[in-house]
C-alpha cells in the first residue's frame, strides 16, 4: 500500500529476498508490548472497559519467559537446515538422524533428540514448506525487526515528534522500496548501518 516501485513484481513484498520479507511484520508486533499503543485498542468492545494492568504485565512477561531456550531451538532449525542442504551426503555414512544429534549438541545440549526422535520427517518448513535452505531468515528477520525498532526506542517511545519522523523515514525506506533494492541497503538506508542482533538481545531479556 506505501510502495513506491513502480513494477508490480518488485512492489510491496514482491520481489524481497527471504532475509528481509518477514520484517514489516515482525516490526508491528512490537508495538504489542508498548503500553499507550495496547491501551489505545484494548477495550472491551461493549463497555469500553481497558485491559486489566496485570494483563498487560503477563503479556509482557511472556515475551521473555523461556527466550533463551527459543532462540537456542530456533537456531538449530536454522543451521540444521542449512546443513542439510549445502554439506549433507545421503551416500555418506552419516544419517539425516546422526546430523540432528550433530546440530543439536552444538545449539540444544540440554534438550538432545531420544533414538526414536523423527522431527525431520515432519519439518515440512524445509521439504515441503519452501524455505529449503532458508529456515535461518526467521531469525534474521527477527534481528532487523528488532534493530529497526530499536530507531523508535533510541528517540523515545513518548516523543511523539520524534515517533513520527523515524517512522516517516521507516515508511520511505523499509516499506516503499519493496523488492527493488537489496534488503540490506534498504535497511541502512533507514538505520544508517547493518542490523546489530543488540536490540533483539535486549527485548528477549538476554542481554
Amino acid at each position: 500500500m506505501l510502495t513506491r516501485a513502480t513494477v508490480g513484481d518488485v512492489s510491496g513484498i514482491n520481489g524481497v529476498e527471504w532475509d528481509a520479507v518477514e520484517l514489516p511484520s515482525q516490526f508491528m508486533e512490537n508495538w504489542c508490548y508498548d503500553k499507550p499503543t495496547v491501551y489505545g485498542f484494548a477495550k472491551h468492545y461493549q463497555t469500553g472497559e481497558p485491559l486489566p494492568e496485570e494483563m498487560f504485565e503477563k503479556l509482557k512477561e511472556q515475551k521473555t519467559f523461556g527466550a533463551g531456550m527459543m532462540a537456542c531451538r530456533q537456531l538449530l532449525f536454522g543451521m540444521m537446515d542449512m546443513e542439510l542442504h549445502s554439506n549433507f551426503d545421503p551416500n555418506g555414512e552419516e544419517t539425516i538422524f546422526d546430523l540432528q544429534r550433530r546440530m543439536a549438541e552444538i545449539y540444544t545440549p540440554y534438550a538432545l533428540p531420544v533414538e526414536e526422535d523423527r522431527f525431520l520427517c515432519g519439518f515440512s518448513h524445509i521439504f515441503a514448506g519452501g524455505y529449503a535452505a532458508g529456515y535461518y531468515s526467521y531469525k534474521w528477520a527477527e534481528v532487523m525487526s528488532a534493530d529497526a525498532f530499536g530507531a523508535f526506542e533510541e528517540v523515545g517511545l513518548d516523543n511523539e515528534e520524534g515517533v513520527k519522523e523515524v517512522g516517516k523515514k521507516f515508511r520511505e525506506t523499509v516499506l516503499a522500496l519493496g523488492g527493488g533494492v537489496a534488503p540490506m541497503d534498504v535497511f541502512k538506508s533507514f538505520r544508517g548501518r547493518e542490523p546489530s542482533p543488540e536490540a533483539l538481545l535486549r527485548h528477549n531479556g538476554l542481554v
